[in-house]
């Protein structure tokens, strides 16, 4: 029996030592849960841009937003893609598009907290500036489903350029109930608004349409034929869309349902299989005897959709400042927690300033998109000098941030090293992210362009930027030369240089609000390196001068 007794010994200790080898060390705890509205700058731009009043229900949605039930439902959504059903078993077309469960808790939320068309029936002065800092803790669970809302809350401007439409639809565009059944839009609790602008042969170029719209012997119903290249959210109720009418391009409100219950012709070709944003569907819908309405007159199309433009475009800003401070947080955590060669990342200097040279772009990009949503929500009541400056600083930060995000979310997932690489890290969904938002709405070239556009043609608009830096003189002197600067540039740029005219123009009204808003570490370091050129040409880069300590205290105030 000896030598039984030695042997299961020898087998337990064996067991023992084996367990060991998966023993997890030195890796940090799930961030999950966490706050989202935990964001120095976020609440400072929320009170400062007179939605103060909303700051209560933004810290309630930080916390939804970063809880374990909403970061799951992201997750899934992203997972299980939608699924476009052409036809059903019988052979009879249906055209619809299957989303996960997931999809819709989020929309629910999205849309009950009114992160959709809520704030044009809203009164209280600050709606716009609530919605979009909702977005910017909402958005930190998945970005697909920021599509259809932004849609939605875009196209009720265009749409009030047919009152008549606007008074059917708009009540239930503006509530705050999901409704995704299919049926007759004005028997709903709620709908949602699509898109159909790009078709395949141009793209941005709107012009070139070659979608028909014929008119019918009812006054202001047409049918449309044609193909659209790119239409997100095809499960939408309405859709915005542009074809050519015998008097030029125009604008039409195509609804899925019709008035007597019959479906309207809205055949989906194909689901876009794309780099990211999979969690929402992007379709190529071909219309055919399809009834449409005419918003706003014939003929000028691109003018009743630019109101609506500059809403997506906000949007893009916020999304994209959405994902730096995502990633920047994740960053954050992962280092406090993770060691190397001695000592927690979190306290080794280079990675210190990895983390603030991220969180000084974080912040202005943050800072940026609330003072565009306060210039939109004072420009809707009549404000004009909010409106000229809206007019070009929202294609201004267009361009900027949503450039700066892919290079940012590479950066922070870098801080994760190989951890970041894996998809369980949700890092790889916010880098493929991250290039839509300069894509959407115009992309680089067509938003630097509409800047020399809106300098040559609307004079008010530079004489609204100037006079926004114009607040910040003489509180730093590099921030002073680099307004002169532009100024010269202003008076001299051709078309090739418009990218480098508008870079300055964003650098130069990211850091007078940040030498107005923000405390002098943060001020001091961007402009140093933004305007003063002490930087390199990666993030990490920041001068011995710069104060980290301060930089990172404010940004993560959770001990980094």
């Amino acid at each position: 029996m000896a030598p039984m007794v030695s042997i299961f010994a020898h087998e337990r200790s064996t067991t023992h030592e084996r367990s060991t080898t998966h023993d997890v060390t030195n890796q940090p705890p799930p961030l999950v849960p966490y706050d989202a509205s935990e964001d120095t700058a976020l609440l400072e731009g929320l009170r400062r841009e007179g939605a103060g009043w909303a700051e209560e229900g933004i810290r309630r949605l930080g916390l939804r937003a970063g809880s374990a039930q909403a970061q799951e439902w992201a997750e899934l959504a992203n997972r299980h893609e939608p699924e476009l059903w052409t036809h059903d078993r019988y052979g009879n077309r249906v055209d619809e598009v299957e989303f996960h469960p997931s999809w819709h808790h989020l929309m629910r939320v999205a849309v009950g907290e009114g992160l959709a068309g809520a704030p044009w029936a809203d009164g209280r002065p600050g709606a716009h500036v609530a919605r979009t800092a909702g977005g910017l803790v909402w958005g930190q669970t998945d970005a697909g489903h920021g599509c259809p809302t932004s849609m939605t809350y875009a196209a009720i401007p265009a749409l009030r350029r047919q009152p008549e439409l606007a008074k059917v639809y708009e009540p239930l565009l503006t509530g705050r109930e999901y409704d995704p059944e299919l049926r007759v839009p004005s028997e709903k609790r709620g709908l949602l608004a699509g898109m159909g602008m790009t078709e395949k042969q141009g793209g941005s170029d709107v012009r070139t349409n070659t979608t028909a719209a014929t008119p019918t012997a009812e006054p202001g119903v047409y049918t449309l034929r044609g193909h659209k290249w790119f239409t997100s959210a095809p499960m939408c109720d309405l859709f915005l869309v542009l074809a050519q009418a015998p008097d030029g391009l125009s604008c039409f409100l195509v609804p899925r349902v019709l008035p007597d219950g019959s479906r309207n012709t809205f055949r989906i070709q194909r689901l876009k299989d794309k780099l990211g944003n999979r969690s929402n569907a992007s379709s190529e819908p071909e219309f055919d005897g399809t009834v449409a309405w005419l918003v706003g007159p014939e003929g000028q199309g691109v003018k009743t959709i630019i109101e609506m433009v500059n809403c997506t475009r906000l949007d893009c800003v916020m999304m994209s400042a959405t994902l730096m401070r995502r990633t920047l947080v994740e960053a954050g955590h992962h280092v406090r927690h993770r060691s190397a060669f001695g000592a927690r990342l979190v306290d080794q200097p280079l990675m210190r300033n990895v983390l603030a040279d991220l969180a000084l772009e974080s912040e202005a990009a943050t800072t940026l998109s609330l003072r565009l949503a306060g210039a939109a929500d004072r420009a809707v009541r009549g404000d004009t000098d909010e409106a000229a400056f809206r007019r070009i600083a929202t294609a201004v930060g267009k361009y900027w941030v949503t450039k700066r995000g892919p290079a940012f979310t590479a950066e922070a997932l870098e801080c994760l090293g190989g951890n970041g690489y894996v998809e369980e890290s949700g890092m790889p969904r916010h880098y493929r992210e991250a290039p839509l938002l300069s894509i959407w709405e115009g992309s680089g070239n067509v938003n630097a362009l509409d800047v020399l556009r809106a300098l040559r043609r609307e004079s008010g608009s530079a004489q609204a930027l100037f006079a926004e830096l114009a607040l910040a003189r003489g509180a730093d002197a590099r921030l002073d030369a680099a307004v002169t600067r532009l100024k010269d540039q202003v008076a001299q740029t051709s078309e090739a240089g418009a990218r480098r005219l508008v870079e300055l123009m964003a650098l130069t009204l990211q850091a007078s609000l940040l030498v107005r808003h923000a405390p002098p570490a943060v001020a001091d370091a961007f402009c140093a390196t933004r305007l003063g050129g002490d930087w390199g040409h990666a993030f990490g880069t920041l001068p011995d001068t710069a104060d980290l300590d301060t930089v990172l205290a404010r940004a993560l105030p959770d001990g980094a």
